[in-house]
C-alpha cells in the first residue's frame, strides 16, 4: 500500500484491509472483487491483484512466507526492493535495499551524478549500501538509511551538519548536495478533458465494470464517460455518439452541471459533469453493468473519479439496492 501512496493516506485503508484480512489465508480465499473493495480509493489497482496472487501462492504452498530473497522474488508483485526490505526487517537477511531515499543519500556520499535508476550507477549504489549494512541487524540498518534520507539527506536544503555520514560524504565536502542525484527528465503531462455522464434511477446510479484485460483500472467501476479532448485537440465526435460507441445505447446529454479535476500518473484530468439519459439497445461494450444505491457502492472497487464526481453533483446520498446486470440486456437488478 505504500508503495506511491502516503503514509497518512494508507493507515486507514491498511488498518480495516487487515481486519476483513487478518491472515494471509483469509485473504487467498476471497474473492478479487471484495479485495478490490477494500482497496478502493488507494489507486493502482494492479497491487491489489498482485498482493491477492501473492497470497495465494503463499497459502497454496502450505510453508508460510518465503525467508530468502529468491522466495519472495518468486511472488507476484514483489521486486528487489520489496523483496530485500521484507527479508531484512522480517528475517534478518543481510540484504541491502535501494528506495528513492536511499539511492539521494548514497548519491550524494559518492557524488555520483549517474542516473541511480539505470543499472550500472545501481549496483554501484547497492555495493556501497551493502558496505554500510549491519550484518547482525539488518533490518533495522535499512530502516535508519530510509530515514536518514527521509529526514535528514532531503532533496532540498538537507541538514548537513547533523547527519552522521557527514564524515564520508563528498558532496557534503563540495559545498553542493543538492546537485546529487541528477534530475531525471519528467515525462510531459498529457491534458485530457473528459465528459462524465450521470445516469440515475429510483435505484441509483448507472456504473459500467471496465474489463479484467484493461490495460487501466481494470475490473473497477465507473461512471460512463468519453474523453472529449487532448491536449486542447477536441476529438470531433459528438458525445452521445462517443458514448453509445463506447457502451451501447442510444444517449441523451444534457448540459454540463459541474466540472472536477483529476490526476491519474502523468494525466491531467479535466472532467465536465453532465447528467444524461439512456434508452437502451444493443450490447454493452465495455463490460458488465448495474444500478448502484449508495450502500452498494460501498463494496465496490470504484474508481476515485466516481465519489469526485457525485460528490459535485451532490448526489453521494441516493438510496436504492442493485446489482450488476447481465452485459446483453439493460441494466437492472440482479436478485
Amino acid at each position: 500500500m505504500l508503495q506511491q501512496t502516503r503514509v497518512e493516506t494508507v493507515l486507514p485503508f491498511y488498518t480495516r484491509f487487515l481486519e476483513r484480512f487478518p491472515t494471509v489465508e483469509d485473504l487467498a480465499a476471497a474473492g478479487i472483487e471484495e479485495v478490490l473493495a477494500q482497496w478502493s480509493g488507494l489507486g493502482y489497482y494492479r497491487r491489489a491483484r498482485q498482493l491477492h496472487a501473492a497470497a495465494r501462492q503463499v497459502a497454496a504452498a502450505g510453508e508460510g512466507f518465503p525467508r530468502t530473497l529468491e522466495g519472495l522474488l518468486a511472488l507476484p508483485g514483489v521486486g528487489a526492493y520489496t523483496a530485500a526490505a521484507v527479508a531484512s526487517i522480517a528475517f534478518q537477511v543481510p540484504a541491502p535495499v535501494m528506495d528513492g531515499n536511499v539511492e539521494r543519500v548514497l548519491s550524494r556520499c559518492l557524488a555520483s551524478e549517474e542516473d541511480p535508476k539505470t543499472s550500472g550507477p545501481r549496483r554501484k549504489l547497492l555495493a556501497a549500501a551493502a558496505e554500510l549494512l549491519d550484518p547482525v541487524r539488518p533490518g533495522d540498518s535499512n530502516q535508519a538509511l530510509m530515514e536518514l534520507g527521509a529526514t535528514l539527506c532531503s532533496p532540498r536544503r538537507p541538514k548537513c551538519l547533523l547527519c552522521p555520514l557527514r564524515p564520508g560524504c563528498r558532496a557534503s565536502a563540495e559545498g553542493d548536495p543538492e546537485r546529487y542525484p541528477s534530475a531525471r527528465a519528467k515525462r510531459e503531462t498529457e491534458r485530457h478533458r473528459l465528459l462524465v455522464a450521470v445516469v440515475e434511477d429510483g435505484s441509483g446510479v448507472l456504473l459500467f465494470r471496465r474489463p479484467d484485460d484493461s490495460p487501466l483500472l481494470a475490473g473497477t467501476w465507473e461512471l460512463p464517460w468519453v474523453n472529449v479532448e487532448r491536449d486542447g485537440v477536441a476529438s470531433g465526435e459528438a458525445p452521445e455518439a462517443g458514448l453509445a460507441g463506447r457502451y451501447g445505447g442510444r444517449w441523451s446529454v444534457g448540459p454540463r452541471l459541474a466540472r472536477v479535476r483529476h490526476g491519474i500518473t502523468f494525466r491531467d484530468i479535466e472532467v465536465d459533469v453532465h447528467r444524461a439519459e439512456l434508452c437502451w439497445g444493443g450490447e454493452v461494450r465495455e463490460g458488465e453493468a448495474g444500478w448502484f444505491g449508495e450502500r452498494q457502492r460501498a463494496d465496490l472497487p470504484l474508481s476515485s473519479l466516481v465519489g469526485k464526481v457525485l460528490g459535485a453533483l451532490g448526489t453521494l446520498g441516493t438510496a436504492g439496492a442493485s446489482a450488476a446486470a447481465p452485459a446483453r440486456r439493460s441494466p437492472s437488478r440482479r436478485r
